[in-house]
């Protein structure tokens, strides 16, 4: 019985959606004067809200020119939109504002899906030993985090001290590639104060149960219960899925006026670095094992609040305003 009437509700919004709906447009457009891209523009203010309506529309609309707008190069955007008010008959001299409205969104549209091919050529990219600029940007990230501590010799235990599993972090890289490097170091020269709090605060004792003179002869792991650059390596990884999934659109085309880019992607990174932190603090996990509890748990949080189209996580980006929970 479940199946049938699941399949009769199938059919019913097939049928809305194929005719009912189109059917509906047009009766729409016939009373108001207006096609739906100028309904759109006219009745949401700029960002997520109307840029995923225009999305959504040209995405399920049957015209062939409306459907490939979605993957034009940045530099037709404007030849497009002037496609786009030929095609719909709308005379760009009376209505100015809508060409600007569409454009803008139009370049979100696009900027978007090129910045998911940007971040995801990063992701790609192996860490490489062998490669100068590779290394380069490793010791870059050493002596952002431990400027008073020479590091002894490339293959050495100290990366543990900034959060890495072994004696080489180039394995640790192996998941998110040069991203996970990337934003890492971003984070740590844009924010320094920072990322060295959250260091700091990582290698603490667990809620000073030990003296730290005693904890300090001990193993890292006793920490506050993670490792900063695995961490963040992990962060990496859950803004990755964001980005990709879609979800990461609210946000970005809240924050960007036009072309999302990588800039925003990494100072979203540096939020979501923040607000995991203090997550973690509020849990209290027993131990490290609990990880991808809370990193689950997280990661639902930041979905229910991307499901608001006003929502923007980080509306006016300076990591610094951002303060952490004083441990």
């Amino acid at each position: 019985m479940k199946h049938f009437l699941r399949a009769v509700t199938q059919f019913f919004v097939f049928l809305y959606c194929k005719f009912l709906w189109r059917g509906l447009k047009f009766v729409v457009r016939k009373f108001t004067g207006r096609c739906e891209l100028q309904r759109i523009c006219y009745n949401n203010k700029h960002g997520a809200r109307r840029t995923l309506k225009i999305e959504s529309s040209l995405r399920y609309s049957k015209n062939g020119l409306l459907q490939s707008a979605l993957s034009v190069h940045p530099d037709k955007v404007e030849k497009t939109i002037d496609d786009i008010m030929s095609l719909k008959k709308i005379n760009p001299d009376t209505n100015p504002q809508l060409s600007i409205s569409l454009q803008a969104s139009l370049l979100q549209i696009v900027g978007y899906r090129n910045l998911v091919m940007e971040v995801e050529k990063l992701r790609r990219e192996p860490y490489d030993c062998e490669n100068p600029e590779h290394e380069d940007m490793l010791m870059k990230l050493w002596k952002e985090l431990r400027a008073d501590t020479p590091l002894t010799g490339r293959i050495s235990k100290q990366w543990c001290e900034i959060g890495f599993q072994g004696n080489d972090p180039k394995t640790d890289f192996r998941g998110m590639g040069l991203l996970g490097l990337h934003n890492l170091l971003y984070f740590a020269e844009h924010d320094k104060a920072t990322a060295l709090q959250m260091l700091n605060d990582s290698l603490q004792p667990k809620h000073n149960e030990i003296d730290k003179a005693e904890w300090e002869q001990k193993n890292l792991d006793k920490a506050i219960g993670y490792s900063f650059a695995i961490v963040g390596i992990n962060i990496t990884d859950l803004t990755h899925a964001l980005l990709v999934s879609g979800a990461l659109k609210t946000h970005l085309y809240n924050v960007a006026p036009e072309m999302p880019s990588l800039l925003q992607f990494q100072q979203t990174f540096c939020y979501l670095m923040q607000e995991f932190h203090r997550f973690w603090i509020e849990e209290d996990p027993s131990d490290i094992m609990e990880f991808n509890r809370v990193r689950s748990k997280f990661h639902r949080r930041i979905l229910r609040q991307l499901k608001n189209p006003d929502m923007a996580l980080c509306p006016h980006f300076s990591a610094s305003d951002l303060h952490l929970v004083n441990l």
